[in-house]
């Protein structure tokens, strides 16, 4: 059996736990990350519905589309009228924790409300 020196391998659990606390921290971003882009989608799918429902009436479906987004949150709407019925497309920024991912759109079309 080799001779040991007592203390020598004192402190190394906690030095490898140091050198993989970066890793933890990137995962542990990386999963708001994702949590931030299904806000985002979830939020555009809110503001084009709202918008298209606005649009199908008739009113602004700009205003209708900014008042179903939650504050700190960027959205544009666009809407593409049709014979019978209207179109919004709405695009939300997604929040960058980590990386800027861009934006989430989503589209919405309501019937006309003669």
């Amino acid at each position: 059996m080799p001779y040991r020196h007592p203390g020598r391998d004192r402190g190394q659990v906690a030095v490898e736990y140091l050198g993989f606390i970066p890793v933890l921290l990137v995962v542990g971003l990386a999963g708001f990350q994702i949590g931030a882009v299904a806000y985002a989608a979830e939020q555009a799918g809110t503001a084009a519905r709202a918008g298209a429902r606005a649009a199908s009436l008739g009113q602004s479906y700009g205003q209708a589309c900014a008042d179903a987004v939650s504050g700190g949150l960027t959205v544009s709407c666009a809407a593409a009228p049709g014979d019978d019925s209207v179109t919004v497309t709405a695009t939300v920024h997604i929040p960058t924790i980590v990386w800027d991912l861009g934006s989430a759109t989503k589209s919405a079309t309501m019937p006309l409300d003669h």
